[in-house]
């Protein structure tokens, strides 16, 4: 339920302020004073599109605001937790400000949300049936919706098996028709793939493998350096006429002989001697690597061989043999996973054909309850037209078998007769302006009691209608009132009357500037606007009297 509305330089609406109770609320007023503006905001909470048009002249925006009960409904609670809302028993605060650049911003207690989630709460607020509304009806593609509305929770569980089974269905078969339209550019990249990974394998990379060989390649390539450098500090070490170690040697006995005089010479005798010993281990070193030198000239182009192997791979596949291994394992474990065998294609088509029995077994179970439902709607609604003087009326609920879709595979249309003796015609073709708008009004009656709306706004869905029709109009809105809170414009006396509570929509000039006011009206003031209604400018007793009269009437 709507329980407080707050609208700023809206149209020609200033500032405004408004409560509103449960029962049948009827907005009346002259043409033009702004009730349809008053409507126009409540459609902006419920989702609708903005436009800049709304914003009071010379304002440079506008804000609606309404405070709603809180929806009871499980579905409604699992909106709030997926959008991350919290809610609580004090109701739900939805605001929309809009500002002369275009910007529209919505929140839901405090929160922003997105335009199309705003429409997925609002549809558990409020329910907005215009004049132009009924024309749902004249569109068949539009009755399935209409039915399903009319399904209980247990229908309601069978549908979401159903559309969970074709979700399912639909992802697999285009899995399947992806795999057949691109079977040979899978193909064509597993020969790739195939050739690369046995390139790569091919070459036994290992890590450290290219630092290794360029320092190999190094010494192949100075080989004549070393061997040079080599033989001749062994040569001027050993040599027998000019010894180095020898002379080192001979040093170190003559400063053995004056070490115990003094401790520094016993410290340079100790280096010294130190120094020989480790020349003569660097001397047998330099021999030893002197008698295993050896220029392979095959080997250094085997080492520049692998060399030029490792920097084609490199190019081809990463900037260091870690990356190319890297890369060799991504695309082993690709090869391992896919699978574009013609065996792969028949186990998808099978796993389909599963899925479509299955989907197929579900639609079945669909229809029979959407049947079954179609046969209790058809059964209410003709009590209600009964109600709205349509007695002779017959309504039917006509299937036809069409293509899976994700509401199953049929096809629903109402038919309607509204003359005794008449065959069953398509409603679209047969019934009339006032027709349609009573067939709605009794599929709102109806809906109002089985779903709980929180609140159904009429706007002028009495138009064109008067005398016994008027009234029954008037006592349906009333009806859909006790099961939720129905806020109605309107200009019949009839429907104004059958209100429990009645507020006024008036424009007023200030300074020049046109503002609407509302105001609720008293006993009193109730009498005045009905006469008003009845008689149009001029006001007489019998006037007044009989707006008494219909007032009286309907409270009884």
């Amino acid at each position: 339920m709507l329980q407080e509305l707050t609208i700023k330089n809206f149209a020609i609406i200033s500032s405004l302020h408004l409560g509103f109770t449960d029962g049948m609320t009827a907005l009346t007023g002259e043409t033009g004073a702004g009730k349809s503006i008053i409507i126009d905001a409540v459609s902006l909470l419920a989702g609708a599109r903005s436009s800049i048009e709304y914003i009071r002249q010379g304002s440079e925006k506008c804000l609606v605001e309404g405070l709603f009960d809180l929806p009871r409904q499980r579905e409604f609670q699992v909106l709030m937790e997926e959008l991350g809302i919290e809610v609580d028993e004090a109701g739900l605060i939805v605001q929309r400000d809009l500002n002369v650049s275009g910007k529209s911003i919505s929140r839901v207690n405090g929160r922003i949300v997105t335009l199309a989630n705003l429409r997925r709460i609002g549809q558990f607020l409020v329910d907005i049936q215009g004049q132009n509304d009924h024309q749902e009806l004249m569109h068949p593609e539009s009755h399935l919706r209409l039915l399903d509305s009319f399904g209980d929770a247990p229908f309601q569980a069978i549908k979401r098996d159903y559309q969970a089974a074709y979700q399912s269905y639909q992802t697999l078969a285009n899995q399947v028709k992806k795999f057949k339209q691109n079977e040979q550019s899978f193909v064509q990249r597993i020969d790739m793939l195939t050739f690369q990974q046995e390139e790569i394998g091919n070459a036994e990379l290992t890590l450290g493998e290219e630092e290794k060989l360029m320092e190999e390649r190094e010494k192949l390539t100075n080989y004549q350096k070393i061997v040079d450098s080599l033989s001749y500090s062994y040569q001027a070490m050993t040599n027998e006429e000019t010894s180095s170690l020898d002379a080192i040697g001979s040093a170190s006995q003559e400063l053995q002989t004056i070490a115990s005089l003094d401790k520094d010479y016993e410290t340079i005798s100790d280096n010294v001697h130190s120094a020989y010993y480790l020349l003569q281990d660097a001397v047998s070193e330099i021999g030893r690597q002197l008698d295993l030198l050896e220029l392979d000239e095959e080997r250094l182009d085997l080492v520049n061989e692998r060399l030029e192997l490792i920097h084609q791979l490199k190019r081809k596949y990463g900037e260091s043999i870690a990356t190319i291994l890297s890369y060799y394992d991504q695309i082993s474990q690709e090869l391992l996973d896919s699978d574009f065998s013609g065996d792969k294609l028949e186990k998808l088509e099978n796993e389909l054909r599963a899925k479509e029995e299955k989907l197929q077994s579900l639609a079945k179970q669909l229809r029979r309850a959407r049947k079954e439902m179609a046969k209790k709607l058809e059964s209410a609604i003709q009590h209600e037209l009964k109600d709205l003087y349509m007695e002779n009326a017959r309504f039917e609920v006509a299937f036809k078998e069409s293509n899976y879709t994700h509401d199953g595979f049929d096809e629903v249309e109402f038919y309607i007769t509204t003359n005794p003796g008449e065959p069953l015609k398509p409603l679209v073709k047969v019934a009339s302006g006032g027709e349609i708008s009573r067939v709605m009004l009794a599929l709102k009656t109806i809906f109002s009691k089985t779903q709980g709306l929180t609140s159904i706004v009429f706007d002028e869905v009495d138009t064109g209608v008067s005398g016994r029709v008027a009234q029954a109009i008037a006592d349906k809105i009333y009806q859909i009132g006790k099961n939720s809170q129905a806020l109605c414009i309107t200009h019949l006396p009839q429907v104004a009357a059958k209100a429990d509570h009645q507020l006024f929509i008036r424009k007023e000039i200030v300074k020049g500037r046109t503002l609407t006011k509302v105001e609720e009206l008293t006993e009193n003031e109730r009498t005045e606007e009905i006469a008003r209604m009845l008689a149009g400018t001029e006001i007489t007793d019998l006037t007044v009297e009989h707006a008494k009269e219909l007032l009286q009437l309907a409270k009884k």
